[in-house]
């Protein structure tokens, strides 16, 4: 499988925009971008898709940015994914249809339909709060400093 760019920098912004949601502090764009190395560009597309499938709110200003409309442990990656990663979600075309339906009925059946419903349901049981905690896990390990 395989996700999109667009994907992975809505999961790692999101990631960030989490970091903060305790203290209720929007995080900016610029922000966000000089975390994670990101294109400002870029990012604004992927804020525009989040948005829109309100996962996230904005306001506008000095003070502005974006903050979660809903704690960490209430968004999954499957609505982050879901909400920018369109292809991924679809529907699979039918292949041979019409010369063999038997056929595509169980590909449908036993592959198709099958590996929809375990993706949906392995990124459904993956919160945002998840995420945040494996990366700060990750972080502490990068922390340690040893002198010789």
């Amino acid at each position: 499988m395989r996700i999109s760019v667009k994907g992975r920098y809505a999961l790692a912004s999101m990631i960030t925009i989490a970091e903060n949601y305790r203290k209720e502090q929007y995080e900016s764009i610029v922000n966000i971008s000089g975390k994670l190395g990101i294109s400002k560009i870029y990012l604004e597309q992927v804020f525009t898709l989040l948005k829109k499938a309100k996962l996230v709110r904005s306001v506008k200003g000095a003070q502005g940015g974006y903050i979660l409309t809903r704690s960490p442990d209430k968004i999954t990656a499957y609505d982050i994914l879901s909400a920018t990663e369109l292809s991924l979600f679809e529907p699979t075309e039918g292949t041979v249809t019409d010369a063999a339906p038997e056929i595509e009925a169980s590909m449908k059946n036993l592959v198709f339909y099958k590996l929809d419903k375990t993706l949906a349901e392995k990124l459904k049981s993956v919160t945002l709060d998840d995420l945040l905690l494996e990366a700060k896990r990750n972080k502490k390990g990068q922390e340690l400093m040893f002198y010789i």
